[in-house]
């Protein structure tokens, strides 16, 4: 696992683009990736190749509560919260725990805070890693505004352990 660089950006725009197609991520133009690099985590084999990508993007928190599954409250008072985007893996290393060790490092680097996600598909592997399907309304609102609603896309999120109970 390693931090993208904005040599990597023609390779993550190719693997990013067989998820456009299928409709479950939105496009992003070649220039997003040189631009917001230090965005993305890569998983490469040890010959370098780049099996699977997702970015992660700080906002400031929404709401200054949000509640977990079980409805109790966790304070994100004064503080940001964490948006995963654009997480995809490469169809020929699917299914052998590229995904899972993405999300695990992008939740590490998220650190203490609340993380948000939308997603078209099922949100399996979210919800394998604690994520919960979550009220759109406690998400930051300037992520919400870049959602096209014609997507459909549902709006998890995940609170770690160590944010502060109220």
């Amino acid at each position: 696992m390693r931090t993208a660089t904005p040599a990597d950006a023609r390779t993550l725009h190719r693997l990013s683009t067989t998820f456009v197609h299928s409709g479950a991520l939105r496009e992003r133009p070649e220039g997003h990736y040189v631009r917001h690099a230090e965005h993305f985590l890569v998983a490469a084999t040890a010959t370098g190749t780049i099996e699977g990508c997702v970015a992660l993007r700080y906002y400031p928190a929404r709401s200054p509560m949000y509640r977990n599954p079980s409805g109790a409250a966790w304070s994100d008072v004064g503080r940001t919260a964490a948006v995963v985007y654009n997480f995809c893996v490469a169809p020929g290393s699917q299914r052998r725990g590229v995904g899972s060790a993405l999300l695990r490092a992008v939740l590490a680097k998220a650190g203490p805070r609340s993380v948000f996600t939308a997603t078209t598909g099922s949100g399996e592997l979210f919800l394998r890693h604690a994520f919960h399907i979550c009220d759109a309304s406690t998400a930051p609102a300037a992520w919400l505004a870049t959602l096209d609603p014609r997507r459909g896309s549902t709006v998890l999120s995940r609170c770690v352990e160590t944010c502060r109970r109220e």
